[in-house]
């Protein structure tokens, strides 16, 4: 185990719209939980998500043997097979953003016959992870992932001995964190933490200096409240937010507070440039609320996935992300199949920065 923590040792976690070298994913286990009764409906919004992203990036996808790798091919045939890898690397559950590693990247000097160069490093953080406050055991296979995928691409592993999810964590790359209360300071997380602990965990592990709580999440969020529903950096000093506009709304007060915090939070003693987002219209099934949120995009290097959900407010979600894009292609795609399993493509997804 490494000693020193990666802030320490000059490791920061890269914000998401940071060069890629790929995106890792977990492919879903038909006898898994996430998708009951629909697995095979599901499957033409993965084939669509993995036909964007390999157009931007190398796709790396965790498949438990031979047999589930040949399902997924057999959902992607006919896509440039050179542009993904499969692992076996086994999962319980297909939820990539929270269970997958999180990468860490430091620059650091190195001799050359010319002189010095600068050198990228990558490094692995390894959370503890309890699937979202042990509500979906078993979760063993998930939460060895972070350290398989280290051993595979020869990388040092560090330890925080903390729950965190990937979704519940936003950064802009350079020492700025959002995350919320609801779920981090959750009892069914880590219940002997402080928050002024949880606060510095972040700092030591990832790089970051300053972290903006916050409140709490949106109907039918299982996690707690990710902010990868809520709120995400789109620039160093820029956040998109989600806002709900009917006030009968169960979710409108819960995000104008969130909206409030944010008009008064400052990175280096400047204001946030905030964005809104509008949110889908209420979406029931089999008596559940889901959380359908325009929020849960993916950054990839030359695209933007985000979820559509054959509503009216979805191009109006388009036209925001395409203007906090502009060098970026934002590609809409249909998740009302994909939220039953209750995320979409940001909780789907894992960065590995380029280095």
């Amino acid at each position: 185990m490494l000693s020193q923590t990666p802030a320490a040792l000059g490791y920061r976690m890269p914000a998401e719209w940071e060069l890629h070298a790929a995106t890792w994913l977990s492919w879903p286990r038909r006898e898994g939980i996430s998708f009951p009764e629909s697995f095979d409906r599901v499957l033409p919004a993965l084939r669509a998500m993995v036909e964007a992203l390999i157009q931007s990036e190398q796709v790396c996808i965790n498949v438990c043997n031979g047999a589930h790798e040949a399902e997924a091919g057999e959902v992607l045939r006919g896509l440039p097979m050179e542009r993904i890898t499969f692992y076996r690397v086994p999962t319980d559950e297909p939820w990539c953003r929270d269970h997958g590693p999180i990468f860490v990247t430091r620059d650091r000097e190195a001799k050359s016959t010319t002189g010095r160069i600068r050198r990228g490093e990558l490094a692995v953080v390894d959370w503890d992870y309890n699937a979202w406050g042990n509500k979906y055991p078993p979760f063993d296979l998930d939460e060895v992932v972070p350290t398989r995928v280290a051993e595979i691409l020869k990388l040092p592993v560090f330890y925080p001995r903390m729950i965190l999810e990937g979704g519940s964590i936003d950064v802009n790359g350079s020492g700025a964190l959002l995350t919320t209360e609801s779920c981090l300071l959750n009892k069914n997380r880590n219940p002997s933490l402080s928050r002024g602990e949880i606060e510095q965990r972040l700092r030591d592990y990832l790089g970051v200096r300053d972290i903006l709580w916050l409140g709490n999440g949106i109907a039918g969020d299982d996690t707690d409240g990710h902010i990868d529903d809520l709120a995400r950096f789109v620039t160093e000093q820029t956040v998109v937010a989600v806002v709900e506009e009917n006030r009968d709304d169960e979710n409108y007060e819960p995000l104008q507070e969130n909206l409030a915090r944010l008009r008064e939070m400052k990175i280096d003693h400047r204001n946030l440039e905030i964005i809104t987002l509008p949110m889908p219209k209420k979406m029931i099934r089999e008596g559940l609320r889901l959380p359908a949120s325009y929020a849960n995009f993916y950054i990839a290097n030359t695209c933007v996935l985000m979820p559509t959900f054959a509503d009216p407010n979805d191009e109006a979600a388009l036209s925001v992300l395409r203007e906090c894009f502009p060098d970026r292609r934002v590609i809409g795609i249909d998740c009302r199949e994909l939220i039953w399993g209750l995320g979409t493509f940001h909780c789907l997804t894992q960065q590995q920065p380029a280095v």
